[in-house]
Order: C-alpha cells, then structure tokens, then sequence
C-alpha cells in the first residue's frame, strides 16, 4: 500500500515576482546573466555599470525586448567610491520604489606580482571589489531593515579561497568578502531584533556569497589560451563555467524560499576547490 501526505504546492515560476534587484556590474558577463535570470523569476533589475556606455545601452535594449512587462534601469557609477555607491543605491530606491535585493557583483583586476603592484594597483582592486560591497551593502541594508526583509549577494572568487600568482589584490579582496558576508548576515539580524522585527518564519533578511570558479567571460577571455588550458585540466568537471550558472544561484539564494540561508558562501566552481 502506497500511503501518499498532501503537501502545499510550491510555486517554482516567477520566484522573484514583484521584487527590486540591484545588481551591481549588471551589464555584462555574471552580472547580465543574474539580471536575466531575475528578470525571468519576475524581477524588475536595475543593472549598475561604469564607463562602458555601449554594453550598457545593449543590455537595457534587450531586457526591455525580451521582459516588457518588467522595468528596468540603468544606473552609472564608480563603486570605488562610496558617495557614488550611496547615490546609485538611493537612485534605485528612487526610480522603483523600494530596493529588495542587492547583488554585489562588480569586480576588476589589476594583475601583477606581489614585486611590481604599485600603491595604487592595490588600492584600487580593493576599493571597487571589496570596499565597494561594503558601501553598497550598508546603504542597503539601512533601508531593508526599516523594510524587515532583503536579500545582499556577494560575488567572490575561488581566488579568493586559493589564492594566485599576479593577484595578490584580487585575492585579498574576494577572500575579505568571505568575512564581510558572515559580519553582515549576523548584524542584520541583530538590527532586525532592534527594530523589533524579528525575521521568525517570514521573508527575513539574508546575506550571503557566491564563489565562482573559472567562468567563461571577458575577464577570463584576457588569460592566454595555454594558461586556460592548463586550468581546464585543474577543474575536475573538465570545463569553464558558464555565467547562467552563476546566476542560478544567486536567483535561489534571492528568493523568499531561501529564507533559512544566511551567512553561507555558496561555491560554483566544477569541483575545483575539492
């Protein structure tokens, strides 16, 4: 005899119905393939980019094709700076009306050995990849907790965990927003109490990291081929990974399902680290 329990049903599409996700770097590569990926779980994605004026117009022309019935928009910043970080942030804010997640997705490299990095290679990497997260995340969370719910994402790096010859600022950076993820999830649940608005079994408010391997974008484009193959050949599941895969994550970890996961560093790098 087969003895079947009646469970609720839950709703898989349109997980991120009717939610605000600011994605930082949201433009191209991780960062397009997370506004797609929200956009399709029924997000409105506003998409953070700095300089790169033609990328940006791209994205936003096919997100309006491709999702009519979502807004989305674009806001121009250098997360290096925190005044910067704190206007985009309140621009977002301002154009739809509340912020319910934020993506920390925005990240650049400056490549040299421990011997030749300048002051300036240094701080600038840790300015935009990591002190850039922080700016963009206190901002946020001051208003989720007024809110009593949000969503903060942190995208590191197996670099971060690992480490890498020429990328000791890069490294540094990602491995730092390992500490700043775990900080932010136990603050924000900490200021939740405060403000008398306990996460309990509701949507709560939830920090975490994802930390992506090798993945096929510009960034990784730069390496030359015989450095990528012998990389291809330290990945256990044989290949780079593609940003969809990134972005998948990251949609889990946005939704209200997700709840019960905080602090957590999520990795997605075919088994490297194993």
């Amino acid at each position: 005899m087969t003895v079947t329990m009646d469970r609720p049903h839950q709703e898989t599409a349109g997980q991120l119905r009717d939610r605000v996700a600011l994605v930082t770097g949201g433009t191209r590569g991780i960062g397009a393939a997370i506004g797609h990926a929200m956009a399709e779980q029924g997000a409105a994605i506003a998409a953070g980019y700095w300089r790169h004026d033609e990328p940006a117009k791209k994205f936003l022309a096919t997100m309006t094709e491709e999702y009519p019935d979502r807004l989305t928009t674009l806001h121009e910043g250098n997360i290096g700076n925190a005044d910067d970080c704190r206007r985009v942030l309140q621009e977002v804010i301002d154009h739809h009306g509340r912020l319910d997640i934020l993506v920390n997705n925005a990240g650049i490299t400056i490549d040299k050995t421990v011997a030749k990095m300048s002051d300036e290679d240094w701080l600038r990497v840790i300015s935009v990849n990591l002190s850039g997260a922080f700016f963009m995340a206190q901002a946020a969370l001051d208003h989720m907790i007024g809110r009593g719910t949000g969503r903060i994402i942190n995208v590191s790096s197996v670099i971060g965990e690992t480490g890498a010859i020429g990328q000791a600022n890069y490294a540094a950076s990602k491995s730092g927003l390992f500490g700043l993820t775990k900080t932010l999830a136990k603050e924000a649940l900490f200021q939740l109490a405060r403000a008398e608005r306990p996460a309990g079994d509701g949507v709560g408010l939830t920090v975490n990291a994802v930390t992506p391997g090798y993945i096929a974008t510009d960034m990784v484009a730069s390496i030359p081929e015989r450095v990528l193959d012998r990389i291809r050949g330290q990945i256990p599941a044989g290949r780079l990974g593609r940003p969809e895969e990134i972005a998948r994550v990251v949609t889990f970890l946005a939704a209200d399902q997700s709840a019960y996961i905080t602090g957590q560093i999520w990795a997605v790098n075919g088994g490297l680290d194993m």
